[in-house]
C-alpha cells in the first residue's frame, strides 16, 4: 500500500485500516505498543496527539514504513 497524506485524519484511517487487516484488534496492538486500548483508540481518531516516537512502531508493527520526499515540482507550487 503507498498513500500520500494531505492531512491527519489521513493517518488516523490508514492505521485504523491496516491493524484491521493485520487482524489486530485495538487491545491486541495496544498491548503489543505498551498503550492502552483507550489511548490507541484515541490515536486513531485523533492523530493530532500522535508523537513521532508512537507513530513509528506502531508503522513497524503494522509492517509500514515512512518514507519522505520531495514533491513534484508543479505539486509544490500549487500547495505553496
Amino acid at each position: 500500500m503507498q498513500q500520500i497524506l494531505a492531512t491527519s485524519q489521513q493517518l488516523g484511517q490508514i492505521l485504523q485500516s491496516a491493524r484491521k487487516q493485520a487482524g489486530l484488534t485495538q487491545a491486541s496492538a495496544a498491548r503489543l505498543l505498551g498503550l492502552s486500548q483507550s489511548r490507541l483508540s484515541q490515536l486513531e481518531a485523533d492523530p493530532n496527539a500522535l508523537q513521532l516516537g508512537q507513530l513509528l512502531p506502531m508503522l513497524a508493527l503494522l509492517g509500514l514504513e515512512l518514507i519522505v520526499q520531495d514533491k513534484p515540482a508543479a505539486a509544490k507550487s500549487a500547495d505553496w
